[in-house]
């Protein structure tokens, strides 16, 4: 999978480079955010989705994983420029009550 991480103070931003948040890239993500979400690591961890226009059950494990490894030491997780289909499945799954989601990285890390 293609993504970047950046440092950003208490934040960790991961930018996802992909298109597609499905089964075959998923895996790859889930044992990133493994090493991501712990207490040490990061306190937010924010997720850039802009370039992401598709996300399968998998994809929404993946966050689902995150947000759940953050939340177990008090971290947040975000996510970032969420596609309307994409919003959609998030909506439908009532995953959008889940995630903070935002339209800006500005507005994610300042939040």
């Amino acid at each position: 999978m293609k993504f970047e991480i950046t440092k950003n103070g208490v934040a960790t931003v991961i930018t996802l480079r992909e298109r597609k948040l499905d089964a075959f890239v998923s895996g790859e993500l889930k044992a990133e955010f493994l090493i991501l979400c712990k207490p040490k690591v990061t306190e937010k961890l924010i997720i850039d989705m802009r370039k992401v226009d598709s996300c399968d059950s998998s994809g929404l494990s993946a966050l689902l994983i995150a947000e759940r490894a953050m939340r177990e030491h008090g971290g947040v997780v975000r996510l970032v420029g969420v596609h309307k289909k994409v919003l959609s499945l998030l909506k439908i799954s009532q995953l959008d009550r889940v995630f903070q989601i935002y339209d800006s990285l500005n507005g994610a890390l300042k939040a």
